[in-house]
């Protein structure tokens, strides 16, 4: 999937539109942004356009205010820590298309920065109507998406625009491309995949398309015990999906007739509630006592994956093995994301929560990318087309 990158096209002097994923968590009690990482994503792009003498315009959602303006929304926090972060003022225009937009754009100079307000002030955004792509285009010459996050989703920011501008990739949708698509179409072999998370539902599409690919496939937190279950091992009050049980049994033969190696817990740190405080046990996965319910792998489990990637050499991991938000319960994801930062391998990490416990533990600078989009990933590891992404000129 060769697209065009920003070092393709010549920007000095010209105004460039950049959808950015600047949709951070922000404090409602003090207005502050708790984890600024997509902002600090987006500087590579942000800093080389400014290097290169262009007129950088930035525009990004942030939340869901329904298509309306609605201030508790506002980017101007993403403003001022755009501004502490690059040493320069990032003008924030007072809407998105108006008066205080097209007054900035049009006033830009060389190495400046206007910020627009949240996109999604306005309903067209998420519609892609061609009237509000187009008032977006026309304030800038070239398009640059770089919001891998959105990237599954066809808006008028995302998609829109790039039928009125030349469009091309940011460096963090290029370096996407280059991990997520070189992971899809060329990996190094043994290639481990280890997806985690509540559903296999959320998972399916992902799972077919890596059974193809993959030398092992292994599958932890809440959905493995669908597959148990499937089975006809006893699960006690564990997450289940009852409509599920058949294509459980479908992709344990698939997996068989492909030769992949699919891998499930053996054991599991199960409870008696939904907490920090019910009883406890470690129990092997397939006699899970009446009244509990599991909520982590245990032990033995987390030898046999450490096992299976200690000699890989592309891991792909997309979601937790167990329950994080209770502390007890996050073992297993922990020992996952400590195992791959030891291992001489390509390791791609899918968005999400498996990135937030990456980062919590400070391994992020072990892993060989983490991705900045938790639905656009699973998208594109299902194999699908990723609108933002096919909307950009190919090389």
């Amino acid at each position: 999937m060769n697209k065009k990158t920003l070092k393709d096209i010549d920007v000095n002097g010209k105004k460039v539109l950049v959808r950015c994923d600047f949709n951070v968590p922000i404090d409602a009690e003090t207005g502050n942004i708790t984890d600024n990482r997509r902002i600090r994503a987006a500087l590579p792009t942000i800093q080389y356009l400014l290097d290169n003498k262009a007129k950088v315009i930035l525009c990004s959602h942030l939340g869901r205010p329904k298509g309306e303006f609605n201030l508790k929304y506002s980017l101007k926090p993403v403003a001022e820590e755009l501004s502490r972060l690059l040493g320069l003022q990032v003008k924030l225009a007072e809407d998105v298309i108006g008066n205080s937009a097209k007054e900035l754009t049009s006033n830009i100079k060389e190495g400046e920065v206007v910020l627009l307000e949240n996109v999604r002030f306005h309903s067209e955004e998420e519609k892609n109507y061609s009237e509000f792509s187009k008032a977006l285009a026309n304030m800038a010459e070239i398009y640059v998406n770089d919001a891998f996050g959105t990237a599954h989703r066809a808006h008028s920011s995302t998609t829109g625009v790039a039928s009125y501008l030349p469009a091309v990739s940011g460096f963090l949708i290029e370096k996407e491309l280059e991990f997520l698509g070189g992971a899809l179409e060329n990996p190094a072999h043994p290639f481990v995949a280890i997806l985690g998370g509540a559903k296999v539902s959320d998972k399916i599409g992902v799972i077919e398309n890596l059974l193809d690919k993959v030398d092992t496939l292994i599958i932890g937190g809440g959905m493995a015990y669908t597959f148990y279950k499937a089975q006809g091992h006893n699960i006690g009050t564990s997450i289940c999906e009852d409509d599920k049980l058949d294509l459980a049994k479908e992709i344990l033969s698939k997996a068989e007739l492909k030769g992949v190696k699919l891998l499930l817990p053996l054991d599991n740190h199960v409870s008696s509630e939904y907490s920090n405080n019910g009883e406890e046990r470690i129990v092997p996965s397939t006699e899970i006592p009446d009244g509990f319910m599991g909520l982590d792998i245990g032990p033995k489990t987390i030898e046999c994956f450490e096992d299976a990637v200690k000699d890989a050499k592309t891991v792909v991991w997309n979601g937790p093995l167990g329950v994080c938000e209770f502390d007890k319960f996050s073992t297993g994801t922990k020992a996952v994301a400590t195992m791959l930062s030891k291992i001489d391998a390509v390791t791609i990490i899918g968005g999400g929560d498996s990135a937030a416990a990456i980062e919590k533990l400070g391994l992020a600078d072990k892993m060989t990318h983490i991705s900045t989009g938790g639905g656009a990933s699973l998208e594109f590891l299902e194999g699908k087309v990723l609108p933002g992404i096919d909307a950009l000129q190919n090389k």
